[in-house]
């Protein structure tokens, strides 16, 4: 086979495999909790299968072990506990953790267990001298004991993909999460495909012993199922966990960014003892408490030099320049305010005399994005304070 057959295994296994080391910092953070647990297995033997199942990793298997055929009873073996751990994180999904639940799971783990041990001693009880790297399965289909490892392979993988589709279509209209409605596509997806594997082997088979060669369907057909399988199944799992982590560090890095021209403004104002310094690694959400932190500190600080009364003119310029909603015009007259009240503030400038209503940090504290995302708009802020002037030069000639 030339070296582009094996660019098939590759991607997926490459996929699982990125999916497995993103998900070990969480698997080291909370190992007890037996979803991410089981996610892990589940990434862990989807891995190991497409690893195993690779041709030049069956023939390097062959040859450091000097036992022909070594890799067909570890693939197998690495696909059924595979199967086990989908069929038990369905359960957890689906139900409330119980007696009756938890009865379950150990009783697919004992069942599929005792499956593994019969696939590792039907292998050693079958005579299979000759090194079968693509068409074992049609090769051996008619040698004792190889024969009924192949098939005890094919039907624990066909039951437990017929009962994770009946189970998934069943709750597929309970699902409310969009995450999880998503996860549930990708795994009915993936566990469909599964059956068309299982087919396409059982018909190659069934060909073999009726005197037929259809081991194409084996070897051509039904691998690129079983590969797409692996993916869906994994992405069905993931997906319900991921997504919802992905949302929302897309929403903190947003937020992060936004209030970024705001905390630039304000980082002379900040107490050096706030000066704490994240390395690269540290979490988003640490990084967007600490800016969001130290921008009230520095609020705090600047309190006494904000202008209520200069807010209140600069919104009332932004909303009759501009006809913006109200929200927009406290941030846009906030941003006037501060940067006007920075100013004070590094000239030494006194203090705004105490006047009656919102005092300080108090008249801009509570619109912190709509300052920053006013920041983002200098023109803007030059009209309105413009408008101002004209407004007041107006009032003064009056």
């Amino acid at each position: 086979m030339s070296p582009s057959f094996h660019i098939p295994y590759i991607l997926p296994t490459a996929l699982l495999a990125l999916a497995l080391v993103l998900k070990l910092p969480t698997f080291l953070r909370a190992s007890r909790d037996p979803d991410v647990r089981a996610t892990t297995l589940l990434l862990i033997w989807a891995t190991a299968v497409l690893v195993v199942i690779t041709p030049v990793n069956i023939e390097r298997l062959n040859v450091l072990t000097g036992v022909p055929n070594i890799a067909s009873p570890w693939a197998y073996s690495f696909l059924t506990a595979f199967c086990a751990t989908g069929l038990t994180m369905i359960m957890r999904w689906r139900e409330a953790p119980s007696v009756g639940r938890r009865r379950r799971i150990r009783r697919i783990y004992w069942i599929y267990a005792g499956i593994v041990a019969v696939l590792w001693l039907t292998f050693i009880l079958a005579d299979v001298p000759t090194a079968r790297v693509y068409d074992l399965d049609t090769y051996y289909a008619g040698t004792p004991w190889m024969r009924e490892h192949i098939l005890l392979y094919i039907a624990a993988h066909t039951v437990s993909s017929l009962v994770a589709v009946s189970m998934l279509w069943k709750w597929f209209p309970e699902v409310a999460d969009r995450w999880l409605k998503a996860g549930v596509v990708f795994l009915q997806l993936g566990f469909a495909s599964g059956l068309v594997f299982d087919g396409a082997k059982l018909a190659a088979i069934g060909a073999r012993w009726s005197g037929h060669d259809w081991d194409a369907v084996s070897t051509r057909a039904a691998p690129p199922f079983a590969l797409l399988e692996a993916a869906l199944v994994a992405l069905g799992f993931i997906v319900p966990q991921a997504g919802p982590f992905l949302q929302k560090w897309i929403r903190d890095r947003r937020e992060y960014r936004r209030l970024a021209p705001l905390w630039h403004a304000l980082s002379g104002l900040t107490p050096a003892a706030a000066e704490a310094r994240f390395g690269p690694w540290t979490p988003l959400d640490l990084r967007l408490l600490q800016r969001r932190q130290r921008i009230h500190d520095a609020l705090r600080m600047l309190g006494p030099y904000v202008d209520p009364a200069l807010h209140q003119q600069a919104r009332e310029a932004a909303r009759a320049g501009y006809g913006v909603p109200d929200a927009d015009a406290d941030g846009v007259a906030g941003a006037v305010t501060i940067s006007a009240a920075i100013s004070t503030y590094q000239r030494g400038g006194p203090p705004v005399a105490q006047l009656q209503g919102p005092q300080g940090s108090a008249v801009v504290g509570g619109h912190i994005e709509g300052i920053a995302s006013a920041l983002h708009r200098p023109r803007i802020l030059q009209d309105v304070r413009r408008r101002m002037t004209s407004t007041e030069s107006a009032h003064h000639h009056g």
